[in-house]
């Protein structure tokens, strides 16, 4: 179904080498990148691509983006790491910026998403303890399913994907799965005296960009606040501009009790992630009780206030809105037969193949990389397109073309 197409010898030798290495625990496809520039990667062989993964929406900046590269650089120089036995003048600068950034009392900085998203489960139940009052050790957390919050053994044990939990028994007690934008599920749910926290990600971003209800949202926090149970929103993906507004919680108004942050808080320059909240919940952690030797150090906390700041001063929320309404549109457009679904918010964009070939997907990606764009199936039959935050009307008019073109291999 996809033309014939020969992999060169310098890009072999960086697939074998890692072959041989590295863990195969990622099935990537065979391309082999080098650099990156704004909307743009190129392979060891010097071929251009546009980015439509951005690094699962990391680099919502756009790649190296000249001033958080400048931050970084001039950063990293000075002092990169002082550990938390210390207090650091960026720290301090960085916690004033972010929360009132985004309005909250306090931020937990910490390094990765699934840190993050770890941070904000125990804040919770430590909350549910400390202020709601719930027996020991009785503390239940709400999750949806088809959910991706990580990989770490507390995370898939509340996973409904087969592949993330087969063989990582046994699992962590302490929480409760329902079905994604159902509020009569939910309602149930919070029944449960014993139940702290909600947590949700506003668009569901590997089960294929799966956007709820109108509403579903602002009821879930209505809902969730009438229970005492706390609202955490997993805006990592979803968060920083990506779905046209700096959160995707905003297009309802929603303010989460707990906000989870990570990925393009650093504009894909090095792992760092935030959680936020307001004191009555965070303050409930004490010295001793949670930590990171590299959370909210002074070199990632030089780049997020300098990655924040560009998303504002550049309108990429503005943007994101309205390239991902002319992406969608021109996808639609080209009235595929193996398109069966066009859905997004934003820059958060997913198409659904429907081709009697299971592997239809994957062979479409690898056309687009064949014609120039790089993106990635997720869960079998979907497609992520996610484009840096930056990308112009043009580029996007070019890109719906390499799409039309690529379609044209399941054809065959």
């Amino acid at each position: 179904m996809v033309p014939d197409y020969t992999i060169s010898e310098k890009t072999q030798h960086f697939l074998a080498l890692e072959e041989q290495s590295g863990a195969h625990n990622y099935h990537p496809l065979p391309v082999v990148l080098t650099k990156g520039e704004g909307v743009f990667v190129w392979d060891v062989d010097g071929k251009r691509y546009y980015d439509f993964l951005s690094g699962y929406s990391a680099v919502n900046q756009g790649h190296c983006h000249p001033a958080i590269v400048a931050a970084l650089v001039e950063q990293a120089s000075r002092l990169t790491l002082t550990s938390r036995a210390f207090y650091s003048d960026l720290l301090a600068e960085y916690a004033a910026y972010i929360t009132r950034y985004f309005g909250y009392d306090k931020v937990l900085p910490m390094n990765t998403g699934v840190e993050a998203v770890e941070t904000a489960l125990k804040l919770c139940r430590k909350w549910g303890y400390a202020v709601k009052g719930i027996p020991e050790n009785k503390a239940k957390i709400i999750v949806c399913a088809n959910n991706f919050h990580g990989r770490t053994l507390n995370v898939v044990s509340f996973s409904t994907d087969p592949t993330a939990r087969k063989d990582f028994g046994p699992y962590m007690p302490g929480y409760e799965v329902i079905l994604f934008n159902n509020l009569p599920a939910l309602e149930k749910a919070l029944q449960d005296p014993n139940v702290a926290g909600f947590m949700v990600e506003p668009i569901q971003g590997e089960a294929g960009v799966v956007v709820p209800d109108e509403g579903y949202l602002s009821k879930a926090k209505q809902y969730c606040s009438d229970a005492q149970v706390l609202f955490i929103a997993d805006e990592i993906q979803t968060g920083l501009a990506r779905t046209g507004k700096m959160l995707a919680c905003d297009h309802e108004n929603v303010r989460p009790d707990i906000l989870v942050l990570g990925k393009a808080l650093s504009g894909g320059m090095l792992p760092i992630s935030a959680v936020l909240a307001d004191d009555e919940i965070m303050l409930t952690i004490k010295p001793g009780e949670h930590g990171s030797t590299y959370g909210g150090n002074p070199l990632a906390c030089k780049v997020a206030m300098k990655a924040l700041e560009v998303l504002r001063t550049e309108g990429m929320a503005d943007n994101a809105v309205k390239m991902g309404e002319r992406l969608r549109k021109g996808i639609k457009a080209i009235q595929s037969p193996f398109i069966s679904i066009v859905r997004g918010k934003g820059l958060l964009n997913a198409i659904v193949i429907d081709h009697p070939h299971e592997d239809a997907a994957w062979e479409l990606c690898l056309a687009l990389k064949e014609n120039g764009l790089l993106a990635k199936p997720t869960h079998g039959d979907k497609i992520r397109f996610a484009p840096p935050l930056l990308i112009t009307a043009e580029q996007v008019d070019e890109c719906v073309a390499i799409i039309h073109k690529s379609l044209e291999s399941l054809q065959k």
